[in-house]
């Protein structure tokens, strides 16, 4: 038996609309017409995932329409341009310049409106400008760059340009390119060759583009991850023999920098910034703890209260990993190595396990442990259905992505930087970025922490290249405490922070100077 309806009723559902247009954002949810969106054309590029190694067969693997897209790692695009690799384009900036290759050189403006907003959080990056400027103790330095490229680094660049330095700069991610800001950059005058969704051919054809310069000789390199010390130590021995210092940010590109050291390899002076206390607690720590949730909920809107998840490696990354997605309520497991670690993580509330152990049950796994074949085929077969599989590693050799490109394996394209790997049973993993780096690759890093960073890197080339001949030998060097001390200093008037001073008893009492170093190389923060 039906109910009847509430005498009135009509006329209650009109003063509900009535009084729902008197404010804006209700009267557009009201009025608004229902919008059918289009996919057929991306479902039917993406159904299976090329298998070519061509110089475009990865860059065409993306979307024409979200590769670049401003919701996708905040990048602007205009599609029409992805028929055309920019090798083979022909572009010239407003000064009549074509020593660049990037994307569009038209995207230059709304890149430089991206930089500028950078500008507004990299305070002290700004005022370690604006107070060597006149001095410019780069003056003379050639520093060729493999870094991401973005409105951040951007900010560090033309910092470098202004302290006197001639740059050349390439992507280190093929991904994290932000088109925009490299037009921007190209068109200030900066030799730069990066775009967003570079093929491997492409990426080392950059880098080559970078250092392979008639006239020019580079003589000081800022590298992140190895791959631009390693190509010119290879390719151009006569030329890394002559290098003043190298600058290296990354755990993977340290790691090769030992290597050398360690087999009398390294003929020039190299300074290990990623072990620096400013990068190690703020960039790796801080940094990922936002931005991990960041690119996961970008590429995969993903509800993480109550969902299992692995954490391989329980460096600061996976620190900063791990108290992000125990914040938002998910189950939090952790691999590990080193003892030490292991029991940090115990003593966090983690409970430390086998990777072999949880990943039939777990619905994330993520790696950042600067390894190699963490996650290997093995582990992905016993994956669960629709297993979230992403790295925090700099390196996109932690998961086994290359065992998944075989012809029993569909690739399935679902939207920009997420693939579907589809087993012959129908089970689906859900892959980001292909296995590399996750936050850079698929969302934005806070700027803040990344104006640390960049201090860091630029205060290390001006000691580097300054330094007295005999202060440096041909070996990997930390960045002294003091700089550290230094860069952290530049950072606290943004919080209005006041440091308290001791006085000449109390620095004579613990044997310091008053203005520092504080702590010993040794100390542990």
């Amino acid at each position: 038996m039906s109910v009847p309806e509430p005498a009135g009723g009509e006329e209650k559902q009109a003063k509900e609309v009535e009084d729902a247009e008197k404010y804006s954002f209700m009267a557009t949810v009201t009025k608004a017409p229902k919008k059918q969106i289009q996919f057929a054309d991306d479902m039917q590029e993406f159904t299976k995932f090329p298998t070519k190694t061509g110089r475009r067969s990865l860059s065409r693997s993306i979307s024409q329409s979200s590769t670049d897209s401003y919701s996708s790692a905040a990048s602007y695009t205009d599609s029409s341009d992805d028929e055309v690799s920019p090798r083979e384009k022909q572009q010239t900036n407003s000064k009549g310049s074509s020593n660049f290759c990037v994307k569009n050189i038209k995207q230059a403006e709304f890149g430089r409106r991206e930089i500028e907003i950078a500008e507004q959080d990299m305070s002290a990056l700004i005022s370690l400008r604006k107070r060597a400027q006149g001095e410019k103790p780069l003056a003379g330095a050639k520093i060729v760059g493999c870094t991401h490229i973005t409105a951040q680094t951007a900010v560090l660049i033309e910092t470098l340009c202004a302290l006197g330095a001639q740059c050349r700069w390439s992507a280190c991610n093929i991904y994290s390119t932000q088109n925009e800001v490299a037009a921007a950059l190209a068109e200030a005058g900066v030799a730069v060759f990066a775009w967003k969704g570079e093929s491997e051919d492409d990426f080392w054809w950059c880098i080559d583009r970078c250092v392979n310069v008639d006239g020019w000789q580079a003589n000081m390199i800022l590298d992140d991850g190895g791959d631009l010390t390693h190509w010119v130590y290879k390719k151009y021995p006569s030329v890394f023999k002559k290098i003043r210092g190298i600058v290296e940010e990354s755990v993977t590109g340290v790691h090769r920098l030992y290597q050398l050291s360690k087999a009398g390899k390294l003929c020039v002076p190299a300074m290990n910034v990623n072990d620096s206390v400013t990068k190690q607690k703020f960039d790796n720590l801080y940094c990922c703890r936002e931005s991990i949730l960041d690119g996961l909920k970008r590429t995969t809107d993903v509800m993480f209260g109550g969902k299992q998840v692995v954490v391989c490696g329980y460096g600061e990354v996976g620190k900063g990993c791990c108290a992000a997605l125990k914040a938002l309520g998910a189950i939090v497991y952790v691999t590990e190595i080193d003892p030490i670690c292991a029991l940090q993580a115990c003593m966090d509330g983690f409970r430390v396990v086998k990777l072999s152990e949880v990943i039939r049950q777990v619905d994330v796994v993520i790696t950042c442990t600067g390894n190699k074949n963490v996650v290997t085929r093995e582990h992905l077969d016993r994956m669960k259905n629709s297993c979230i599989v992403c790295n925090m590693g700099h390196s996109n050799t932690e998961i086994d992505v290359t065992s998944l490109r075989m012809p029993e394996l569909t690739w399935e394209r679902v939207r920009s930087q997420v693939d579907h790997v589809i087993w012959p049973d129908g089970k689906r993993v859900v892959l980001l970025a292909e296995g590399r780096l996750l936050n850079l690759s698929c969302s934005t890093v806070p700027t803040f922490v990344l104006s640390i960073t960049a201090t860091t890197q630029a205060l290390a080339l001006i000691e580097l290249y300054n330094a007295p001949e005999g202060r440096y030998k041909q070996d990997v060097y930390l960045l002294p405490k003091k700089m550290d001390e230094y860069v952290a200093s530049l950072h606290l008037p943004s919080f209005d922070a006041h440091l308290t001073e001791l006085t000449d008893d109390q620095a004579k009492y613990l044997g310091l100077n008053k203005n520092g170093p504080f702590k010993p190389n040794y100390y542990r923060y």
